[in-house]
């Protein structure tokens, strides 16, 4: 581990109090709302959203108090997240997984965190983690060079983190790692054309031969073994949380926030709808109100589970008290829920008629947003629960992002 590095603390001014944040976010859904057609036919996050959740201070909540941040408790975080898609699910994705980062950042050696911070606290940074660069070998660091898609909210970042397989010198099984790298050294591609979440700019990052020192790289296993670099100068408890406990939360949450908004939306409109050809209200039918209880028991579900694991994650990170079993158990957790929403949210939009299929109806955006969500890698539940449930037979456990 290096050695302690000498930086000026920032100490951040007027911190506000959980809920001045969660007003803030409140305050910020009608907002969004407003904006989420031109936010999906833009496929970005507009600059005014980014700077509305930077002046709320959203931004803030995970990050190092050292560079102005909050050091907030990750249950915070993830109520704004909710909270935000219930106005949009695209921006509060964006706001999501950025705002991880200024998170996953403290784990970093210190030098990395003063190359982002050092001259201005709000710089943000986006990522792609799957590992598509390809690495060569030089004094201090490696040259970079690669492509990667799915780096949402891109546009609005000057770094990125980048997934990088580094060989190894014998032969052996690569080196997981991530690589931060300033906007001046890649090229963002705009090739973001989908069916949902189609405000996220989820777009490609073109690296061409950069160099990246090498303390602006951390093993993926020290995030797992939780033995970071950063460790030495940032030691609040926030951040000895394992990396995809906290990551896997991040793109799993804002589905909840869309359902709920889906359902909300689904009743108001079932009070005076009436069935075409019959004319009976449609609130009478019991087939579609055992539909509502269902979301209804879908949410409460996961709300309570995510609150119940969140909790977990804070004490256990207070206690330095961590086992496979209970990271396997965490992990499952939160990659089955976005599974559960997609069923939740079938079933609204099978229900909802035939004006469900125009643009902007917003129980379709959220089936659409929802199914988007569920293909993102950490909301895949199977191989998880391949693990959880093999190792609860006494097999030793097989996954190292959990």
């Amino acid at each position: 581990m290096p050695e302690k590095v000498a930086m000026a603390a920032v100490e951040p001014v007027g911190i506000p109090t959980p809920d001045t944040l969660i007003k803030r976010a409140l305050a910020l859904v009608p907002v969004l709302r407003e904006r989420e057609a031109a936010t999906c036919d833009a496929g970005q996050v507009s600059a005014q959203t980014i700077q509305d959740f930077t002046d709320a201070g959203f931004f803030r909540v995970l990050q190092p108090a050292r560079f102005g941040g909050y050091e907030m408790a990750p249950d915070l975080y993830c109520s704004i997240s909710r909270i935000l898609a219930e106005g949009c699910m695209s921006s509060a994705w964006v706001y999501g997984v950025v705002a991880v980062h200024n998170w996953q950042l403290a784990l970093f050696d210190a030098r990395a965190a003063e190359d982002v911070w050092g001259t201005d606290s709000d710089v943000r940074i986006s990522s792609s983690y799957m590992p598509c660069g390809k690495v060569v070998r030089v004094e201090g660091g490696y040259r970079l060079s690669g492509r990667w898609a799915f780096s949402s909210g891109s546009a609005h970042c000057d770094w990125v983190i980048l997934g990088v397989h580094i060989p190894s010198p014998d032969g052996g099984a690569p080196d997981p790692c991530n690589f931060l790298v300033p906007r001046s050294d890649y090229t963002i591609i705009d090739t973001w054309d989908v069916m949902g979440l189609r405000g996220t700019g989820s777009n490609d990052i073109v690296v061409e031969d950069a160099f990246v020192p090498d303390h602006r790289i951390i093993r993926e296993m020290d995030m797992f073994e939780l033995n970071c670099p950063g460790h030495a100068v940032h030691q609040a408890s926030l951040y000895k949380i394992p990396f995809a406990q906290l990551f896997n939360r991040t793109v799993s949450t804002t589905s909840l926030g869309s359902l709920k908004r889906a359902l909300d939306v689904f009743i108001e409109g079932m009070r005076t709808k009436r069935a075409t050809y019959t004319g009976l209200k449609l609130a009478s039918d019991s087939t579609i109100q055992e539909a509502v209880a269902e979301v209804v028991l879908t949410l409460d579900d996961m709300e309570l589970r995510l609150a119940r694991d969140l909790a977990e994650l804070s004490d256990r990170a207070a206690r330095d008290d961590w086992s496979d079993e209970r990271r396997a158990a965490l992990g499952l957790s939160t990659t089955t829920m976005v599974s559960r929403c997609v069923k939740a949210i079938d079933l609204l939009m099978q229900f909802s008629g035939g004006k469900a299929i125009y643009r902007g109806n917003v129980v379709q955006r959220a089936f659409l947003d929802i199914h988007c969500a569920r293909a993102h890698v950490a909301n895949n539940p199977y191989p998880y629960a391949r693990n959880f449930g093999a190792m609860a037979f006494g097999a030793p456990n097989d996954c190292y992002d959990i």
